[in-house]
């Protein structure tokens, strides 16, 4: 794992959205398609905008979430609507975006309609990950019964999830298929985060962070790019 530390999350967005586009730049000269897998929240609302404005063949382009609180699209808490927002317009506006919701009674029945969108798609490019203060990732939480089968060498590519320590119930991309990635991001701001990046570190047991295992595994090089403000 490697650290990069920056002066301010400007200087961050500005080089991160510079390799994200190489990379994605990269994967379309190879193989005529690009996968990126982006993460919810605050954090990436900036880099986000910045992508959104860079110089690409969007069109051969596809984005996903990591993971989706399982919500309707038009939710103010739903990631899908901050990505559509804040990335999925401007010169982006032409990249294929894949939903991690759809609509059903309860997230586990939603799956059914989700994991065949899911499970076909090639190996990923870049993901880019955040990481909760109880050092949960994606939404694969220490407090949720479903954190072994996320973990889990042989878990499918999306499962449903009920943390007890956060609202809505979620659809996550699993362990193994986050990591079946050529790049892999952990995209943290503030010095609290750093705190909790430092205590990942320093300890192996996923099941109480379960960053660590995105952190600590041997197949995938992870790359934390870090601003303190």
């Amino acid at each position: 794992m490697q650290l990069h530390q920056y002066a301010d999350t400007q200087a961050l967005n500005n080089d991160f959205s510079a390799r994200l586009i190489n990379l994605l730049q990269e994967a379309i000269t190879q193989r005529g398609h690009a996968y990126l897998v982006v993460s919810g929240g605050r954090t990436p609302t900036a880099l986000f905008n910045a992508l959104s404005e860079s110089e690409l063949a969007w069109q051969n382009v596809t984005v996903l979430l990591a993971d989706e609180r399982f919500v309707p699209p038009d939710s103010p808490d739903s990631n899908e609507r901050l990505v559509k927002a804040n990335l999925l317009k401007a010169k982006a506006a032409k990249a294929t975006f894949i939903s991690l919701y759809a609509s059903a009674a309860t997230a586990e029945q939603a799956i059914a309609e989700v994991l065949p969108r899911i499970a076909p798609l090639p190996a990923f490019d870049a993901v880019i990950l955040g990481m909760g203060e109880d050092g949960h990732t994606a939404s694969l939480f220490p407090c949720s019964a479903e954190l072994s089968k996320g973990l889990a060498a042989d878990a499918p590519a999306v499962l449903a999830v009920n943390p007890t320590t956060a609202p809505h119930q979620r659809i996550s991309l699993s362990l193994p298929r986050l990591l079946n990635t050529r790049h892999l991001f952990i995209h943290l701001v503030g010095q609290s985060k750093l705190e909790v990046l430092n205590k990942a570190q320093a300890g192996t047991d996923v099941t109480s962070m379960p960053v660590r295992a995105v952190m600590q595994q041997p197949d995938v090089d992870v790359a934390v790019m870090y601003a303190a403000n």
